[in-house]
């Protein structure tokens, strides 16, 4: 059983407590179906985040390894570059991040505030780059010229999202499986922010052995479903593997591609109202980039009538820094 394997693995147990899942009343009262949502926003880091639970293996990982500087890579307002920049001060180690302009904007607020403000706060080298398209490329040569000069680096890949990174989703799977028994209620989905498949893959594993009957239903935020499937099925396997187990029967990747254009980073109307209606209905934050766009694809969802009979469950994993390098678009609405 993959639940018995994740005793195998160390983490740093920075998460001491399951996140709340909690019924959004106002939300269901108007959307005249219960919602719930999973609080991953709130785990205990730099303002909170879904790549705390991939960081605490990583991080144990890099310890165990002798390492003394976390590597990684992601877009400017990246929120899984902030949350590694964290963990490595906490830890007293040192950060080096690759960013990439995906926008390729002049923004002073995209360039200079938001999450790209907190990693000069918690002392990140930041080197730019015109692309991540070869970001492993990338990311091994800034590994080599740092153990040249004598550092012991340890690569983060983008998002976390590894056999050991998504780790922490199975575990966060299962913790969310044990609160869905507690409700006594049957669901109809769950929905996430579908990018770099560590969050999908290892909650997908996770529920298809606990709760087989559950849909995990991921929004893209940054490409098409022909071409996001294969990178959570791919790293599904590699989890499953590494935990030493098959792949469970029930796991099926399911995708919503409408929701993610005009492209990664760079928000559409849907995506705007759903933060608007979010912050408005239930007081919480989304971001621009990933939870709007998944909240987006729920509430078109609901909609369209795609989800059984049911409450849906929305997986909110963090971001809400980013919003300080959007104030524009939404002032423009």
């Amino acid at each position: 059983m993959i639940r018995q394997q994740l005793d195998r693995f160390d983490r740093l147990e920075l998460l001491t407590a399951p996140t709340p899942l909690e019924k959004l009343e106002r939300l269901s009262a108007w959307a005249g179906r219960d919602v719930y949502v999973k609080r991953d926003d709130l785990t205990p880091l730099a303002l909170g985040g879904n790549k705390l639970r991939k960081l605490e293996y990583l991080a144990a990982d890099a310890l165990a390894q002798g390492a003394d500087t976390l590597i990684t890579a992601g877009a400017i307002q990246s929120n899984h570059v902030r949350q590694t920049a964290a963990l490595a001060a906490k830890l007293g180690l040192g950060c080096v991040a690759l960013l990439e302009n995906p926008l390729a904007t002049d923004d002073s607020n995209y360039l200079e505030n938001g999450n790209r403000l907190l990693l000069d706060l918690f002392d990140a080298r930041v080197e730019l780059v015109e692309s991540l398209d070869n970001a492993d490329e990338l990311l091994n040569a800034l590994a080599a010229r740092l153990s040249a000069s004598g550092k012991k680096p340890y690569l983060v890949p983008i998002g976390g999202s590894s056999p050991v990174g998504a780790l922490g989703y199975v575990r966060a799977g299962f913790e969310l499986a044990e609160q869905i028994r507690q409700t006594g209620r049957d669901f109809a989905a769950l929905v996430l922010a579908s990018g770099s498949a560590g969050t999908h893959s290892g909650m997908g594993l996770a529920l298809a052995e606990a709760l087989p009957q559950l849909p995990v239903i991921g929004v893209t935020v940054s490409r098409a479903a022909d071409a996001q499937a294969p990178k959570v099925q791919e790293l599904a396997a590699r989890t499953a593997q590494l935990l030493g187990e098959p792949v469970p029967k029930a796991f099926t990747v399911r995708l919503w591609d409408e929701y993610y254009g005009p492209r990664y980073g760079e928000p559409n109307a849907g995506t705007l109202a759903a933060v608007k209606l979010f912050a408005s209905q239930e007081g919480l934050l989304l971001d621009p980039v990933y939870t709007g766009k998944a909240m987006a694809g729920l509430l078109d969802g609901m909609g369209r009538q795609r989800f059984e009979d049911g409450p849906i469950i929305f997986l909110h994993t963090g971001g809400a820094p980013a919003l300080f390098a959007y104030p524009k678009v939404f002032s423009e609405r």
